[in-house]
Order: structure tokens, then C-alpha cells, then sequence
């Protein structure tokens, strides 16, 4: 118990470490935090031309919806990858690039999870504003459903959080890791519905699209968007139960193999 009450115990130190994260990134750069939202308006303008105009048959319908339409949709999956793999690709170095706070220091290690998420959610958040603006002013227009984006993803960061603490442990005893999520990530992306709909997969390979960590997040953050339709309460609440058990699997375990950190590192 005491464990799952850290967040709110050091909530200061999370929101302060999260911040310097943030801001850190953007240090020195001639465009600073801006360009948490050029980058997003990147990508819409390159995938706009890549699968609207170079390759406009790989999502069925996308003629019929337009070009804008197609690159928001799938603008909306790329941005819940993205935050999948900020989070995970940090993950497996996350404790043995702050040496500091395991051998010299009495630092709750646990709250890194929380700092990495944050920084994720902080990108994820202005990409998505980006996108509900565009998608309000050119696309399908604003709905009431939209409210519920934080209700899709919140089971999500959850899943990410007990992940990141996962990597993050048996990243400081098997090196190797760090090399591996990369490949794995890039699987999540081409094996989800981000270039494409459940519905273009073979009938046989559908359901095996359920077990991808992003499938939920990325149908349901385009149903409340686009189509003005709450999230699918039955869907979520069972995905939101398996985010729950991972957490907390994740968070147990880094508990138990943080005693032989400083050992390692």
C-alpha cells in the first residue's frame, strides 16, 4: 500500500522532475516548446502526401472522406503510438542513466515512471489539441464526445506506466533490452490499426489485433473524435482492467528488483 500511495506523496518531486524533463528538452532551441506542436503539423503534412496522394487505397473509404479527413485519422493513430513509444523506448535506460539517484542518494526510484510518463502525455496532449482544432475547424467539427478522450486514454497511460516500470527494472540487469524495444515498438505501429482499420486485416488475423497494447486507444480515440460516438464502455472497461494488472504487476516487480540496483550499477 505503501507503494501505490507514492504518487501522492511525492507529487512535488514528480511534478518538479517532470518540468525540468520538459522544459530540458526544448533548452537552447531556436522554436523551444513550440515545437511540440510543429512536430505533429509535420507529420500530418508528410502523411497527408504519402497515403493520401502517393498511396490513397490503403484505407477503404479514403477517397470518400478526402484527403484531410484520411491524414487526421490517421494523424489521431500516430499520436497514440507515439506516446507508446516515448514512454518505452525511454524505458529499459531509464534507471541506469541516473546512476546518481541509486548509489549516492535515498531517491524514491519509482517516481521516474511517473516523470517519463508525464513528459509522454505532455507531447500526446498538444498533438491531440492540435488535432481536435483541425479536426473542429476542417474535419467532422466539434462534439460533445470529445470530452471523453482523457476517460480512452487514462487506462492507456496506466498499461504504460506498469510497462515502463517493467523495462525499466530488467533494463538495469539485461542490457541487451535497450536494443530490443526499439523493434518491438515499430511492431505495435505496423501491426496496429494506425495506417489502417481492423476491418482491412484478414478476418482470421482480427482478433489477434486485440492483444496490440495501442488497438483500443487508437479505435476508440478515433470513435469519440470523428465520430461523434462515446467511447464502447464494455471495451474500455475490460482494457482498463488489464491496465490495472499490468500496473500493478509493473510496479511490484520494480519494488522487489530495485534492492539490487545499486549492485548492478
Amino acid at each position: 500500500m505503501s507503494h501505490l500511495a507514492h504518487p501522492w506523496r511525492h507529487r512535488a518531486l514528480i511534478q518538479i522532475l517532470a518540468w525540468r524533463d520538459i522544459s530540458g528538452r526544448y533548452r537552447g532551441s531556436l522554436f523551444g516548446s513550440l515545437w511540440s506542436l510543429l512536430t505533429p503539423l509535420l507529420m500530418l503534412g508528410v502523411f497527408t502526401f504519402v497515403f493520401g496522394v502517393v498511396a490513397p487505397t490503403r484505407w477503404p473509404g479514403a477517397q470518400d472522406q478526402g484527403i484531410g479527413m484520411f491524414a487526421l485519422r490517421l494523424l489521431a493513430g500516430m499520436v497514440v503510438h507515439a506516446l507508446l513509444s516515448e514512454v518505452l523506448n525511454r524505458a529499459p535506460t531509464l534507471v541506469t542513466t541516473q546512476p546518481n539517484y541509486v548509489n549516492k542518494v535515498v531517491f524514491p526510484l519509482e517516481v521516474l515512471g511517473w516523470v517519463a510518463l508525464l513528459t509522454a502525455l505532455f507531447h500526446a496532449a498538444m498533438a491531440l489539441i492540435l488535432l481536435l482544432v483541425l479536426d473542429g475547424l476542417f474535419g467532422t467539427g466539434f462534439s460533445a464526445t470529445q470530452l471523453a478522450l482523457p476517460l480512452v486514454l487514462a487506462p492507456f497511460a496506466l498499461l504504460l506506466l506498469g510497462l515502463c516500470w517493467m523495462f525499466a527494472a530488467l533494463g538495469v540487469y539485461l542490457r541487451d533490452l535497450a536494443q530490443l524495444v526499439g523493434p518491438l515498438v515499430m511492431v505495435t505501429m505496423f501491426l496496429g490499426p494506425v495506417f489502417y482499420p481492423r476491418a482491412a486485416m484478414p478476418a482470421a488475423a482480427q482478433p489477434w489485433l486485440a492483444l496490440n497494447p495501442i488497438t483500443v486507444p487508437v479505435e476508440q480515440v478515433r470513435r469519440v473524435v470523428f465520430d461523434g460516438q462515446w467511447p464502447e464502455w464494455g471495451v474500455l472497461a475490460q482494457y482498463a482492467a488489464i491496465a490495472l494488472a499490468v500496473y500493478l504487476f509493473g510496479l511490484w516487480a520494480f519494488s522487489k528488483l530495485k534492492k539490487g540496483f545499486a549492485d548492478v550499477i
